[in-house]
């Protein structure tokens, strides 16, 4: 720059008129902004082409979990022993948190401190446990300093080896959680059980004063009329159905969970009579110590603890120790699942109906009732723009209620116990609240305290 002067023009250089009378602003312009549209042509030819994802790029599987962190029930292990010097132990992940994992989780379940993944694939490795493992509901997990002692805590999704026979051909397609034992269900091998047998819930002999801790004993279960197609698991008894929609039970059945007819444990799984005697049941539930099962014409039965008004419309005794029809007039219902005190249906038309005691979803005034209550289906999102928006599966946790939608959205309500609810808040949730997930929600797992997604991302 000359002294008091301007900058030296430089032949050839056009000011853009923006900066005449601005001499600090002028800079160099590129020739493609001054040339004729001929420049302009070839430098926009000239330019990268950004591809951005459509519809046809590859959707990812993803695992998001949320709740109490200290058991390692989360897989999360920086959440219980920080990873830097500078961050303390995150007691509770009250939203969201992506969980890292190689396989495609096709399936998972929340027990009480402890989770279970597992994924259809034909790898040696097809289970995951993390959290709680004092009966070793997560099999034995060797120690990496003493190989002859296990973990009693899992802070991370760590390989379950099962006893399979033809380990590489056999596939795992559900997992079920109690409140300390586990189920496994195999397409061609039967069930796997593991963890706390004190009252027969694994299915075999009860042994006493067993030892649970660190125990190797992982049993299989082949003793059923045909296939088994679900396993549930009950705070401390173990539910099958089978492919001709026969129902099984063992376990402890002091409420008459086990539906056998009394209130004594079963340590062998057998078949259930009462109403769904020759009933064809397609999806059965339980979490505390109630039972449902749904039959192929729409029919809901129950059977097990009753003091919270679960079966209070077939009964005014606390418990009912044989499978009862529940006479409720409201549709065709397609799903149904149990909590400690609450439970919900979920009918053919999407309509979703609570009822029991605790926070069933309908506001603060509504605490208890025996007759189904329908949440109105405006409070999932449907609205005279959105009149296409319907719920699509409907879950449980021992005090928490959870609805997936056709839109792939997430929505809870009920006991916000240690952040389950994923909200990002403390507080109870009376009516249904959407939760914030980067992804279409799959399915979910709901625990006591914590509660496990299955998502896949939007590209």
């Amino acid at each position: 720059m000359r002294p008091g002067g301007h900058p030296k023009r430089q032949r050839g250089v056009r000011w853009p008129r923006a900066c005449q009378g601005f001499p600090w602003l002028r800079t160099r312009v590129p020739p493609a902004l001054m040339g004729g549209r001929h420049v302009r042509r070839e430098a926009e030819e000239a330019a990268p082409v950004f591809q951005y994802a459509g519809k046809a790029a590859k959707r990812k599987d993803r695992v998001f979990v949320w709740g109490f962190c200290y058991s390692g029930a989360l897989g999360v292990p920086s959440f219980v022993k920080p990873d830097v010097g500078w961050k303390k132990p995150r007691r509770i992940q009250s939203t969201p948190y992506r969980l890292e994992t190689e396989e495609k989780i096709s399936s998972a379940a929340c027990g009480y401190g402890f989770t279970l993944l597992s994924s259809k694939t034909t790898d040696i490795t097809k289970v995951w446990g993390m959290g709680l493992n004092k009966d070793s509901q997560l099999g034995f997990q060797r120690s990496i300093r003493d190989r002859t002692k296990g973990y009693e805590y899992v802070l991370e999704p760590s390989p379950i080896p099962l006893p399979l026979e033809k380990p590489q051909q056999t596939r795992v397609l559900q997992v079920s959680c109690g409140r300390a034992h586990s189920l496994i269900l195999t397409d061609s091998e039967g069930v796997f059980t593991m963890g706390n047998n004190s009252y027969g819930q694994c299915g075999r002999t009860v042994v006493e004063d067993e030892t649970y801790s660190e125990s190797h004993l992982i049993h299989q279960l082949k003793e059923f009329d045909s296939r088994v197609v679900q396993v549930v698991c009950g705070q401390d008894h173990s539910l099958f159905r089978t492919k001709k929609g026969a129902v099984y039970a063992c376990g402890w059945g002091a409420d008459g969970q086990t539906g056998l007819g009394h209130y004594n444990i079963t340590s062998v799984p057998t078949k259930l009579r009462g109403d769904i005697a020759g009933v064809n049941i397609i999806q059965i539930s339980s979490y505390g110590d109630c039972c449902l099962a749904v039959s192929d014409e729409g029919d809901v039965f129950g059977w097990g603890n009753s003091e919270y008004l679960q079966l209070a419309s077939v009964t005014e005794t606390t418990q009912v120790n044989v499978p009862r029809h529940l006479p409720f007039k409201i549709g065709k219902v397609k799903e149904a699942a149990c909590g400690g005190t609450g439970n919900i249906v979920l009918t053919e038309e999407g309509n979703v109906f609570v009822w029991g005691y605790g926070i069933l979803g309908k506001g603060p005034n509504l605490i208890e009732t025996a007759v189904p209550e329908m949440i109105p289906p405006s409070l999932f999102g449907c609205s005279d723009f959105n009149p296409d928006i319907r719920v699509a599966h409907i879950r449980c946790g021992l005090s928490q209620f959870a609805a997936l939608t056709n839109r792939g959205e997430l929505f809870v309500w009920g006991k916000n116990l240690r952040g389950c609810l994923g909200t990002g808040r403390m507080e109870d949730q009376y009516f249904p609240w959407r939760v914030t997930v980067p992804g279409e929600v799959v399915d979910v797992a709901c625990g006591v305290d914590h509660m496990v997604s299955m998502v896949k991302s939007f590209t």
